[in-house]
This record gives structure tokens, C-alpha cells and sequence, in this order.
């Protein structure tokens, strides 16, 4: 069993529900990332002062199943930055109970590269 992680707040928390299962009975991992892009944009476009389009996946592990019913908290901060760009490291843990236990695991990690965008959606400068 593994804690959430101490000392921080987590960007987004969504509970997996029926339709987001996939046939073999677990959540369907394209609804994960979705929500790991998510959650990862939010401490880019803070760094960035504005608007970032999503660049590159770097990595990308998914280390243990999520059940409809599991509550997923994301956890996301800025990894490293370059003149436009901006890479965040996302941690997402399922809380979920078992007959009255609660535990908590980590479920997947990843890591995305975001781009500071203009409006005229070219890379611009980080401030």
C-alpha cells in the first residue's frame, strides 16, 4: 500500500465510474490520460503564464489497474523547463476500498513536455 504523497495537493481527484470501463473490466487507459493531460497541463500553463499545447509524451507507465469506484487523485509539477517548453511530472494513485479497507496505490506515472504558445499558436519565449 502505498500513502498519497505527503505535503501536496493533488490538480484534479475524479472517481472512475461504469462507463469508463473498458471490456476486460478495468478503466480504460486512454480515460487515464486524458485526465494525466489534464492535470499536467495546469502546472505548465502556471509557468507559462498563459496558453501551452501538449508537445510530447516522454514516458508513460501504467503500474497497476483502476476499478470503477476508485477515486484518482493526479499529482503534477514542473520537472524542468527550455526556452519555450515545459516538462511536467504526473503521479496519479487510486484510493479505493476493499470490503470496508481503504488503501491507496500508486497507479500510473508519466512524463509530458508542453509548449508555451503565442496567440497565433506559435512557440513563444517562457517568462
Amino acid at each position: 500500500m502505498n500513502a498519497l504523497p505527503k505535503n501536496k495537493i493533488p490538480v484534479i481527484r475524479v472517481p472512475a465510474r461504469p462507463a469508463d470501463a473498458n471490456p476486460g473490466g478495468s478503466i480504460f487507459g486512454g480515460w487515464i490520460m486524458s485526465y494525466v493531460d489534464i492535470a499536467g497541463s495546469i502546472p505548465a500553463i502556471e509557468r507559462a503564464r498563459g496558453a501551452v499545447v501538449t508537445r510530447a509524451v516522454d514516458s508513460f507507465e501504467f503500474k497497476k489497474p483502476v476499478f470503477v469506484g476508485d477515486l484518482i487523485s493526479c499529482y503534477a509539477e514542473v520537472a524542468g523547463e527550455g526556452r519555450t517548453s515545459i516538462t511536467v511530472k504526473v503521479e496519479v494513485y487510486a484510493q479505493r476500498s476493499d470490503k470496508g479497507n481503504f488503501e491507496t496505490i500508486k497507479v500510473t506515472e508519466a512524463q509530458l513536455v508542453y509548449v508555451a504558445i503565442d496567440d497565433k499558436y506559435m512557440p513563444r519565449a517562457l517568462p
